[in-house]
């Protein structure tokens, strides 16, 4: 089971006193400055909740699954998503 954007929202409006569009506009706020910092290289920590940072991949030697050829995959960014404190406390109770 998993909680759609529409989900969210609703539940962020509720729990902040908030009417969905304020809840809406404040998540697609927090996915802009998520975005924007990543682009520039910036971590961004929620402490207890989870940081997001960028991390580089080294140029590497693949192969064409279907061919079998070598390929070379260029260098580039990826993105490393840790979980905080209070989020692995929350997810380990059951």
């Amino acid at each position: 089971m998993s909680i759609n954007r529409t989900e969210l929202v609703a539940a962020i409006a509720e729990r902040a006193s908030l009417t969905k569009v304020q809840a809406d506009a404040a998540l697609s706020a927090f996915q802009d400055v998520l975005i924007s910092s990543l682009s520039e290289g910036e971590a961004v920590k929620v402490t207890g909740l989870l940081s997001v940072e960028r991390v580089e991949r080294a140029a590497r030697t693949g192969r064409n699954p279907r061919t079998g050829e070598e390929i070379h995959i260029p260098a580039g960014y990826g993105v490393k998503i840790s979980a905080g404190s209070t989020l692995k406390k929350a997810v380990a109770k059951k």
